[in-house]
């Protein structure tokens, strides 16, 4: 079955470009941009903890024991259910093993990887007579189920020495799961590597999405390109891609309005804007990121198979671990899907906008 982790000043110094478009050739009337049901929801307030110079510790070490520390609701409440499961009891019998499946569904692993995990660990029940034993055959199951080349996820693509230039990474999501955020840090991110990075407001639908992005551009030393409020959102990204090649931009971060995943017509204005990427650059999107919120539980899996089967999604990015006592649902992620977690958010920083690690994020959970 599956694990429950996943349940429980503006700076406007940016390079900007003008709201007239590269080229008179862009096709406005490909598929007319869909109404948009979140246009008058209240605007995300910017995550400003990248304008504070921040002393943590970013060795190998302090990365971990961040991680580690972000995961201590997750960690207890799977530690302490092992514990109570076991209490009393010498050996794993039947009944332990449906407790534990219990267990494992509650913590939003998923039904399918839970059962899984359940038959592994049966066939290894003469071994375990404790909860540390028991605790120590699970991290190894996991490890195994997260290690696998079909879960294994490419680190940040982008910064690949053969990567395309420019490389672009278009990014989707619901509303409120971070994505905004998840661009600003991405973009710091590449900058810190050296790279030259270009946003792409193409979320030009919900009030001050757009200013949000321009103060992340500012912080990230990142060039922007945005419209007027309510432009198509498909002529934006026409412009962005077309000065990114003019100029010799390094990666072109594409944000998008989030959007309902069940609602057709705004999953075709996505489809829209990834043709729109491809007349630029044939082999383009190289990354199409889908951005999900830990806390929403087994829906993050629902939103995925959607997002994926209208565009092609080729990595994940799970945000609001730290906030969550269910951060099973990396696990049922892994398992189910077969697409790369491409980073884990663990925090308000931007060093808490992690690449994924199976063997460190297990570690971490025990």
């Amino acid at each position: 079955m599956a694990f429950s982790w996943f349940k429980k000043s503006k700076q406007l110094n940016s390079p900007n470009i003008d709201d007239t478009p590269v080229s008179d050739s862009f096709d406005n009337s490909d598929e007319p941009g869909a109404l948009h049901e979140e246009k008058n929801q209240e605007p995300e307030v910017p995550d400003t903890s990248p304008a504070t110079k921040d002393t943590t510790d970013n060795s190998s070490n302090g990365m971990f024991n961040r991680l580690r520390n972000r995961l201590t609701r997750t960690r207890k409440g799977l530690t302490s259910g092992l514990e109570t499961i076991f209490s009393g009891r010498k050996q794993l019998d039947e009944e332990l093993l449906e407790e534990l499946e219990e267990l494992l569904i509650t913590s939003d692993i998923g039904v399918k990887t839970s059962m899984d995990l359940i038959q592994h660990i049966s066939g290894k029940a003469s071994k375990i007579s404790d909860p540390q034993k028991l605790k120590t055959i699970l991290k190894d199951e996991i490890t195994q189920l997260l290690s696998l080349p079909s879960h294994q996820a490419i680190p940040s693509p982008a910064l690949e020495p053969d990567a395309p230039r420019p490389f672009v990474m278009l990014v989707l999501g619901v509303n409120g799961v971070g994505k905004t955020t998840t661009i600003g840090k991405l973009a710091a991110r590449y900058h810190d590597a050296g790279k030259r990075v270009l946003i792409a407001a193409a979320d030009t639908f919900r009030a001050a999405a757009g200013d949000q992005l321009q103060i992340w551009s500012g912080r990230a030393n990142a060039e922007i390109v945005r419209h007027k409020d309510n432009a198509d959102p498909a002529a934006v990204t026409y412009d962005a891609v077309s000065a990114a090649k003019a100029r010799g931009v390094d990666i072109v971060l594409i944000d998008t309005a989030g959007r309902i995943h069940t609602k057709t017509n705004l999953m075709e204005e996505l489809k829209k804007i990834k043709r729109t990427v491809t007349k630029i650059i044939p082999d383009a999107p190289h990354e199409t990121l889908l951005v999900l919120d830990a806390t929403t539980g087994q829906n993050a899996l629902s939103q995925t198979r959607m997002f994926h089967e209208a565009v092609g999604v080729t990595g994940i990015a799970l945000t609001k671990l730290d906030g969550t006592a269910k951060g099973g649902i990396v696990i049922g992620i892994c398992a189910e899907m077969n697409i790369p977690l491409r980073y884990i958010g663990i925090g308000e920083q931007v060093e808490d906008l992690q690449e994924f690690h199976p063997a460190d994020f297990t570690d971490a959970l025990f």
